[in-house]
């Protein structure tokens, strides 16, 4: 499933860019008769998804190749600004339609968990809506996690001027089979010559599934360092925890860095210089940050946190699903596509 572009859409993101960088008036000045067809009311959270899809087909493709001669003679960053507003647009738009066609689960998907509540709290009519309401959500948050991963490296390596770098490539080798790589979520390379290879982390968690992984993940400095490069971790979520700890102090042990919290988004706006600090300041800290506020520490403990949840409520009327969580209310018009339904799917026990 692509969410594919239009060159009026694209234009209206490459428009989008020109006012975020303060460039809005020298777009307008060049392309009078087009701007007023392409130029966003609104910062890009506030405005809805159609007035981008909306098509216009006055708008062709040579104006776009126009558009961006002019954005890159405005600013140096404006492609890779560009690239990662389109990158984060993309993976909003596919997650839209996922919304839209992502299938209801049967009952020979969800039927068999009915053995853990079968019984006098929920009649077997309630059960079942309750058994596929909650594997719908389910489905949907595992796609909204994958969409979320595909974007969050690329865009974040891109702004601080680096590049993700396969374990093919071999940029960074394994100490015990040199033979083989390290995946690197971004490589970058001082002017002095000294190559940086970043691990990128929304958080580090304590769950005790997954020992094999950590043991990668310790790892990776020490292969860093045998390999002639800087290892540094960034982890966006100050939450402390002993596999923190743990990873931090393997990536000074061999010369790296570590920043976590407000020091991680701190270097991230530092390497990426002010066009593409504010890209990531605008479209990454602040919406997360909004988010994260709602959740309170408990009696100043930061492993113990709690959040005040809405009132829930969902509703699915023909085509139209309804999702309102206390008076806010969102309206989905719903294709299933059950190509998706096995999609992703893990239903092993």
């Amino acid at each position: 499933m692509r969410a594919l572009m239009t060159a009026s859409e694209l234009a209206k993101i490459i428009a989008l860019v020109a006012v975020d960088i303060g460039k809005s008036d020298e777009m307008a000045r060049a392309f009078p008769v087009l701007w007023p067809k392409i130029s966003p009311q609104q910062e890009y959270y506030a405005t809805a998804v159609d007035w981008f899809t909306i098509p216009d087909e006055t708008v062709t493709s040579f104006d776009v190749v126009d558009m961006l001669d002019a954005g890159t003679s405005l600013d140096q960053d404006f492609m890779t600004y560009l690239k990662c507003l389109t990158e984060l647009h993309k993976r909003r738009r596919k997650y839209g339609l996922i919304l839209q066609r992502q299938p209801l689960p049967t009952m020979v998907q969800v039927s068999p968990r009915a053995l853990m509540e079968y019984g006098p709290d929920f009649p077997p009519e309630a059960l079942a809506s309750w058994l596929t309401w909650r594997k719908f959500f389910y489905d949907l948050d595992n796609r909204s996690a994958q969409e979320t991963g595909y974007l969050f490296e690329p865009i974040l390596a891109a702004a601080i001027g680096g590049e993700a770098k396969s374990a093919r490539e071999r940029v960074v080798r394994r100490t015990d089979d040199p033979t083989k790589g390290r995946q690197v979520d971004c490589w970058k390379v001082l002017p002095d010559g000294t190559p940086l290879a970043y691990e990128l982390k929304l958080r580090v968690t304590i769950a005790a599934s997954g020992q094999g992984r950590f043991g990668e993940e310790l790892s990776f400095a020490r292969d860093c360092s045998s390999s002639g490069a800087k290892p540094i971790l960034v982890v966006l979520d100050p939450t402390e925890n002993d596999k923190l700890t743990g990873l931090q102090a393997a990536y000074r042990e061999v010369g790296g860095a570590a920043y976590v919290g407000d020091a991680a988004w701190a270097h991230l706006e530092d390497e990426a210089g002010a066009t593409m600090a504010s890209f990531i300041e605008r479209y990454v800290r602040v919406p997360v940050a909004s988010v994260s506020s709602f959740e309170r520490v408990i009696e100043g403990d930061t492993t113990r946190r709690s959040l005040i949840l809405q009132d829930l409520q969902a509703r699915l009327e023909g085509n139209e699903l309804t999702i309102s969580l206390g008076g806010h209310r969102r309206l989905v018009e719903r294709h299933e596509d059950q190509s998706l339904a096995a999609d992703g799917d893990d239903d092993s026990e």
